[in-house]
């Protein structure tokens, strides 16, 4: 993994899998990190942990609820203040809710709507705008293989990261001419609380192997990185089937 170029960050969503290796791999390396997320025990806690291998503060906690999005233009401001500058945002945060294959549960839609889709925009947004400003910066949507195709299961989880990729894609066209990076994640099954219980999956990968491929990417300013990259092969073949074929596969 090539050295991490950034000195100041943002982690939403960093309490738990890929955004807590993401945050510990950044304040490793000296990279000031602001913490986000809704459970405030774990996130102090991560703080502390990584306060205490460091001299002095590297990592600073902000508990926060993704779907509070009037929280977003205040908190962003606060966290850019206290850090000196952002070269970096990381959104991670993401649930995706058991759905049965009969079950339409408007509940369980909204909140997947609300964390993957609209705290994703409120938080991106603001990073867009100031870097756009800065001419510089970089920012990470950590999206998934299931936006690349409507599947049986799990529809609006699908629909969400599929909303993620083309507001990425919208983000990178418009700051790209004044030298922004935005990374488009697209990671497989990987092991973290939310594929827990999920049983036999294919292809999963470590929290920590998914992070150290989220990170080389972003440094390198790669577009869009599947992770691991032979999802890149899996998903181009999935996306050649013909729908008439595909609504009958269960993949």
């Amino acid at each position: 993994m090539p050295t991490l170029p950034w000195k100041r960050a943002i982690v939403v969503g960093a309490s738990s899998g890929m955004g807590e290796v993401i945050a510990r791999r950044l304040a490793a390396s000296g990279c000031k990190t602001a913490l986000i997320a809704r459970r405030e025990s774990e996130l102090n806690a991560l703080r502390d942990a990584l306060n205490a291998e460091n001299e002095a503060p590297i990592a600073f906690a902000y508990p926060h609820d993704v779907a509070h999005t009037h929280e977003v233009n205040a908190l962003f401001a606060r966290i850019t203040q206290d850090l000196g500058g952002l070269d970096l945002i990381v959104y991670a945060s993401g649930v995706m809710p058991p759905v049965g294959p009969q079950e339409y549960d408007i509940e369980k839609d909204a909140l997947m709507i609300e964390v993957n889709v609209t705290g994703a925009v409120a938080w991106l947004n603001e990073a867009a705008a100031r870097f756009g400003k800065a001419k510089s910066g970089t920012i990470v949507g950590i999206s998934s293989v299931a936006g690349d195709r409507g599947r049986t299961t799990g529809p609006v989880y699908g629909a969400s990261k599929a909303f993620l990729n083309t507001y990425l894609e919208a983000l990178r066209n418009r700051v790209a001419r004044h030298g922004v990076k935005v990374v488009t994640v697209k990671p497989g099954p990987v092991k973290t609380p939310m594929t827990q219980g999920l049983g036999k999956l294919p292809f999963i990968i470590s929290a920590d192997e998914a992070a150290d491929t989220i990170l080389a990417a972003a440094a390198l300013g790669v577009h869009t990185v599947y992770v691991p990259q032979k999802w890149r092969t899996i998903m181009a073949v999935i996306r050649a089937i013909p729908s008439p074929i595909f609504r009958y596969l269960n993949i």
